[in-house]
């Protein structure tokens, strides 16, 4: 049987914007109108559990109301010739509603929760909305599957062996910023291809590889490298 060359596929905010979510750092983001501090750490869901329980029951619905855009079809078109991975900084479902088959998520599940005192006791969650003071079966307060800023990040080491049997490299709407997450281009070996689908300008300093910048949106450059790739096949 001919084993299928592997393309592993890094997707950021970028994607999901492109369906309507909200991101955090774009002019205008989520950012602007909330302090990280406030509603994304572990101290803020002990300080102000309501404000954060809120803040992601309303992000949940968001995602709940989106739908999956081209840049989502497009990565999942790609396993018709492909051996895929996703690895994923977004906490949305929007790549299992496309279809892919095998998913990463770095910082966590939005439509999930979690155990407040062990991290691997994950439950899903019907609808958008969490009752504050809903427990899990270990008795502790449920919080959002998320990693919130200051914690760490489990899925890490994992992404990175993933991302170490890559034959081709896509980032997708992604600043490279956020770290650990943007380290993981190190982990390609030296020889293979990447490609950057993105209108901005991200931090390329840790990319030694081949690589080409698409600059076009995730909805619209995702779907024309997802025809190349496929046309070479």
């Amino acid at each position: 049987m001919e084993t299928r060359p592997k393309i592993v596929v890094f997707t950021g905010a970028g994607v999901s914007a492109d369906s309507g979510i909200s991101t955090f750092r774009d002019s205008d983001g989520l950012w602007d109108k909330y302090r990280i501090e406030d509603v994304c750490t572990p101290e803020a869901l002990i300080k102000n559990r309501n404000l954060v329980i809120d803040f992601y029951n309303t992000r949940r619905k968001e995602v709940i109301e989106t739908t999956p855009n081209a840049a989502h079809r497009a990565i999942r078109r790609l396993e018709e010739a492909y051996d895929v991975e996703v690895i994923t900084q977004n906490i949305d479902d929007l790549h299992e509603r496309a279809g892919s088959s095998r998913i990463t998520h770095l910082h966590g599940e939005i439509r999930k929760l979690r155990s407040s005192i062990n991290e691997n006791l994950i439950v899903p969650l019907e609808g958008w909305w969490q009752d504050p003071q809903a427990k899990a079966p270990d008795g502790s307060l449920l919080r959002p599957f998320v990693v919130f800023f200051g914690e760490s990040v489990p899925m890490f080491d994992q992404a990175a062996k993933i991302a170490a049997t890559a034959d081709i490299l896509i980032i997708v709407g992604t600043s490279l910023a956020v770290y650990p997450a943007a380290s993981l281009v190190r982990y390609v070996r030296p020889d293979i291809p990447v490609y950057l689908v993105d209108p901005n300008q991200p931090d390329t300093t840790g990319i030694r590889n081949p690589l080409e910048h698409i600059r076009m949106r995730a909805a619209e450059g995702m779907p024309l490298l997802a025809d190349r790739l496929l046309a070479g096949k």
